[in-house]
């Protein structure tokens, strides 16, 4: 009776078809979630691009940049370090610039936000087709799921512009991400790969015009 059982085969497929399955469904889900952590990767490239250059033609987060460059002598180069850098960030529920840049959260939202209504939350509006021709879209629009405060936008002196300059000072301008873990739909539950960190995207581009007319 024991040698019979022992010898027995009965069941032996739905065992390994158990085993074989489990790995095979881990596998093919394990695609989907790498396959989505890349189009996050490539969303928040597109982003911080798009942040870079709203942010050179746009009036700057940080209001002290426009009289942050030395004008004792009028025409000179300003030189790399001679203000700044003034970094900001939107932190629980309010903005801050480092070295007293004084955040202004219209003209972050508009980095953001892009051209559509101003309001100061991480809410990303949707751009209807009537108003695409006249509206640009904001990092958000590029990135769906980003909140202000994974946002870092960073203006830094690096020797361009004269003292003076009526339009204010040239600054390089840098925009980041922080703070941002990839989204697993299934292996977060299975492998624990929910704190997986994004590394930190950024862009950096010149000053241009600075303003919000500039196209």
């Amino acid at each position: 009776m024991i040698r019979r059982f022992a010898k027995s085969e009965d069941g032996a497929a739905t065992v390994e078809m158990a085993i074989v399955s489990t790995l095979l469904f881990t596998l093919v889900l394990g695609f989907v979630d790498f396959g989505y952590a890349l189009y996050q990767w490539n969303a928040a490239t597109k982003a911080v691009q798009l942040g870079a250059r709203l942010a050179s033609i746009s009036d700057p987060v940080a209001t002290a940049l426009a009289t942050a460059a030395p004008t004792t002598t009028p025409g000179a180069p300003v030189v790399a370090a001679a203000y700044g850098p003034f970094v900001c960030t939107y932190t629980a529920g309010t903005g801050v610039c480092s070295n007293g840049g004084t955040f202004n959260a219209a003209n972050f939202s508009r980095i953001f936000r892009g051209d559509t209504a101003f309001t100061n939350d991480d809410i990303c509006p949707i751009i209807t087709a009537a108003q695409r021709p006249t509206t640009r879209p904001g990092m958000c629009h590029f990135f769906p799921g980003l909140r202000r405060d994974n946002v870092v936008i960073a203006y830094s002196a690096t020797g361009l512009g004269y003292q003076t300059r009526f339009g204010g000072p040239v600054p390089t301008i840098t925009v980041s991400l922080q703070n941002r873990a990839y989204q697993f739909f299934f292996l977060g539950a299975l492998l624990g790969f929910d704190n997986l960190t994004m590394p930190s995207m950024l862009s950096t581009v010149t000053g241009e015009d600075l303003k919000s007319t500039a196209s």
